[in-house]
């Protein structure tokens, strides 16, 4: 499940990292990734997003609710996240 999700969300980043889809799941992805900012996130945000990214979201805070985000699995993700946003 968490490989499927973080491929989910890395393909939509690659594929278009301007759009304000991609922006705000991967702001999800890094706020998730710093535990001492408490997780903040605004949660208006996930009414922007289309049905299909919202689970998508969903899942990556599962992820984090299971102490997942410091595994070898994120990280890579994260680094093909931050990549494709920097162009």
């Amino acid at each position: 499940m968490i490989e499927n999700i973080l491929e989910q969300v890395t393909d939509l980043i690659e594929v278009d990292p301007r759009s304000g889809q991609a922006l705000s799941l991967y702001a999800l992805c890094k706020t998730l990734d710093i535990e001492k900012s408490g997780h903040m996130y605004l949660l208006k945000k996930l009414v922007d997003m289309t049905v299909e990214n919202r689970q998508l979201a969903y899942g990556l805070m599962e992820i984090m609710s299971q102490g997942k985000c410091r595994e070898e699995a994120w990280a890579k993700a994260l680094v093909r996240m931050d990549t494709a946003i920097r162009g």
